[in-house]
C-alpha cells in the first residue's frame, strides 16, 4: 500500500508540474542568491542599549526609543575599511553582515530599508552609530547595502522603518546571513515616500567613513518625538555628478610604508587616501592606502600616529615592495 500510494503521489506531482507549465500566469520565483561565507561568531541582541546624548563633530546627539520610527532620508555604505574595528555597542564590525549605523535608535535595533528608487527592502540589524553627516540618515554594511542594491559611488534614497521582526529572522542576521527579502514595496506608497523625500536636505555622494567613534552606549529608558512631515512636495531627484578619474598612484619602492586599508574599489581607496592624506597604490586586483614610504621602521611611526590621529588602530608598519 505504501508503494501504491507513492506512485500516486508522484503522479499527481507531475500532472501538477504539467499544468504549472502550461499556465500562462505562472511566474518563476527569483533564483537564490549564494550565501556569503561567514567565519565570525554569532552576536546577542541583549542587553539592548540606547545610552546618554553624545557629541560628535561639535553636534549632540540623543538616542531614544520612540513608538513608530519611520523617516526617509539618504543611505551610504561601508566595508572593508572597518574591518575589526569595535561597532558602538561592543560587536566587530563584520562587512558581510546584514548591519547599519544609526544615530539615535537602540543598539540593537531591526529596521526595514527600502531603496526609494527600487521599492525593494530588506532587514537590516543596526549595532553601530553614525553616520556622522546632517544629510545620511542611516549607514549600511557593504553586504547590506549589495543586497539591497545600491553600492554605487552615490548615495541613495531610503525609508527607514523600526520593526519587529520574528525571532528567526533576528536570528539569520545575528549569525551574519540575510532575512528573506520583503515584498516590493507598491508604487503609490513609493510615491508617497518620494513626496516626502522633498522635506529633506539633498544628499551629497557618498563619502568613504575613515574613522567611526566609537561611541559608548549604556542601556536607559527614555522617548523622543520627531517632527511631522509633509506629503505633498514632489521628490527632488538625487544628484549625481559626474565622475572623476584618477590616475593610479605610481608605487613607490624601498623603505617602509604604514598600510591602513587593503579595498577591492578603486573610487573608495581614492575617496579614503583624499580624507586621511594618505595614497592609493594598486596591487593587482585590490587598492591599498598607505602612509609613506619611510626610510626606516623608526620613522614610519610618523604613518602610525598619523593613522591613530584619523581613528585607525592596530596598523602594519610593512616593507614597502611596490606591490
Amino acid at each position: 500500500m505504501r508503494s501504491s500510494n507513492r506512485n500516486w503521489l508522484t503522479l499527481g506531482g507531475a500532472a501538477s508540474l504539467l499544468a504549472s507549465c502550461g499556465s500562462e500566469q505562472a511566474v518563476a520565483p527569483p533564483a537564490p542568491r549564494p550565501a556569503t561565507p561567514v567565519t565570525a561568531p554569532a552576536v546577542a541582541d541583549e542587553p539592548v542599549k540606547i545610552g546618554e546624548p553624545y557629541s560628535v563633530g561639535g553636534k549632540t546627539y540623543v538616542p531614544a526609543d520612540p513608538v513608530n520610527y519611520d523617516e526617509v532620508g539618504y543611505a551610504s555604505w561601508y566595508g572593508e575599511e572597518a574591518i575589526g574595528k569595535p561597532t558602538a555597542n561592543g560587536e566587530d564590525f563584520v562587512p558581510s553582515a546584514i548591519s547599519g549605523a544609526h544615530k539615535t535608535l537602540p543598539l540593537p535595533s531591526y529596521v526595514e530599508v527600502t531603496a526609494l528608487g527600487s521599492g525593494r527592502t530588506i532587514l537590516v540589524r543596526l549595532n553601530d552609530r553614525g553616520p556622522f553627516s546632517d544629510d545620511k540618515l542611516i549607514d549600511l554594511s557593504r553586504s547590506a547595502a549589495e543586497q539591497l542594491g545600491i553600492t554605487g559611488d552615490g548615495a541613495a534614497a531610503v525609508r527607514v522603518r523600526q520593526v519587529n521582526p520574528p525571532e528567526q529572522e533576528k536570528a539569520l542576521l545575528r549569525a551574519h546571513h540575510r532575512a528573506p527579502e520583503r515584498i516590493e514595496t507598491p508604487q503609490p506608497l513609493l510615491k508617497v515616500l518620494r513626496g516626502r523625500l522633498a522635506q529633506v536636505p539633498a544628499s551629497q555622494p557618498a563619502q568613504v567613513q575613515a574613522a567611526r567613534p566609537v561611541i559608548q552606549a549604556i542601556p536607559a529608558a527614555s522617548s523622543a518625538s520627531r517632527p511631522g512631515v509633509s506629503f505633498d512636495a514632489p521628490a527632488p531627484p538625487t544628484p549625481r555628478p559626474a565622475p572623476k578619474t584618477t590616475a593610479p598612484v605610481k608605487p613607490v619602492s624601498g623603505g617602509y610604508v604604514v598600510q591602513v586599508a587593503a579595498l577591492s574599489s578603486q573610487s573608495r581607496a581614492e575617496a579614503l587616501a583624499r580624507q586621511i592624506g594618505a595614497h592609493a597604490v594598486a596591487a593587482g586586483p585590490v587598492w591599498r592606502v598607505r602612509y609613506g614610504p619611510y626610510p626606516s621602521q623608526e620613522a614610519a611611526q610618523a604613518g602610525v600616529k598619523a593613522a591613530a590621529a584619523k581613528g585607525f588602530a592596530n596598523v602594519r608598519v610593512m616593507a614597502n615592495d611596490a606591490r
